[in-house]
């Protein structure tokens, strides 16, 4: 079974009693379009746009598990209001493992590249500092979804 951030999110959410946040849904519904299309459209940086404003209306509301895109924590602003109000977890996976849970979408925009494994490669290497600032990371490389929450569920209880 394939580990994404929604299923994680999702489960966790279920299992710790409250509200579920898919931020790049609600980008998508605030915005009317696909993600896919705002970036052919508006191109990436109109879409952080969009995901700053939306991250920082969703971190309003309380006893919420939200799951972000990747690219989230590359916005300075951004990164801070996720670890000022939020326990940010980093889920990582190696570069195989997260080529086949992306498929051949074109779903993806930042993987529409001829070399989708060195695109991979390097948005990982980009971000390895930004997501080192997580309170945890878990490699879910090897683990199922109840897997992964069940780590996340155990390091809040042992950091809370």
């Amino acid at each position: 079974m394939a580990v994404g951030k929604s299923a994680v999110g999702r489960n966790l959410a279920k299992k710790l009693r409250c509200r579920f946040v898919d931020l790049d849904r609600l980008i998508e519904i605030n915005a009317g379009m696909k993600i896919g299309e705002i970036f052919a459209q508006k191109g990436e940086a109109f879409f952080r746009q969009l995901e700053k404003k939306t991250l920082a209306e969703s971190l309003q509301k309380e006893e919420q598990v939200i799951a972000t895109g990747g690219g989230v924590i590359m916005d300075d602003d951004s990164l801070k209001l996720l670890r000022d109000r939020a326990l940010l977890i980093g889920l990582t996976a190696s570069v195989d493992v997260l080529l086949s849970r992306a498929g051949n979408s074109s779903k993806r925009p930042l993987l529409n590249d001829a070399n989708r494994r060195e695109r991979v490669a390097e948005l990982l290497a980009q971000r390895e500092g930004r997501y080192a600032q997580a309170r945890v990371t878990i490699d879910t490389s090897e683990l199922t979804v109840d897997q992964v929450v069940e780590k996340i569920i155990q390091f809040i209880a042992t950091h809370q």
